[in-house]
């Protein structure tokens, strides 16, 4: 399962890596923090993300296909948030479900390693006085 969405609820991630035949399963959240080691002197207010859509879910899918057959996963889901996210707030999590824990580590890695490699997700950081985007692609 790959999804982008307005708002990620954890219980439903959850949900969808449960499977009888996992004796292991890793999530990872990334969460809005109220700072950025590129600006000391300011707070982050919160983060804008945008994506291309259709170009962005095919390519989860294709690293969610990569986790899968590299590590026998049973279960694997990237989700990432859209739009304006407050400081606390989750805005990506990636999880497997796999027989056993020494395949779940490298593969919930992987998939949040290469997702912030290639995946076209934009990212704005705001602060009390100013704004910018973190980079230019991806």
């Amino acid at each position: 399962m790959v999804q982008l969405v307005e708002h990620i609820d954890l219980n439903e991630v959850y949900k969808l890596l449960a499977d009888t035949k996992a004796g292991g399963t890793c999530v990872f959240v990334g969460t809005v923090r109220n700072h950025t080691p590129q600006r000391e002197d300011a707070e982050v207010t919160d983060l804008r993300f945008e994506a291309y859509d259709e170009m962005a879910l095919a390519e989860m899918e294709k690293i969610r296909q990569q986790a899968i057959e590299k590590w026998g996963l049973h279960q694997a889901v990237i989700i990432h948030a859209i739009g304006k996210k407050e400081v606390g707030e989750p805005v990506v999590v990636v999880g497997v479900a796999s027989s056993h824990r020494k395949e779940a580590f490298p593969a919930c890695q992987f998939l949040i390693d290469e997702l912030k490699k290639s995946v076209p997700i934009w990212k704005k950081e705001f602060f009390t006085d100013s704004s910018h985007w973190v980079s230019p692609t991806p």
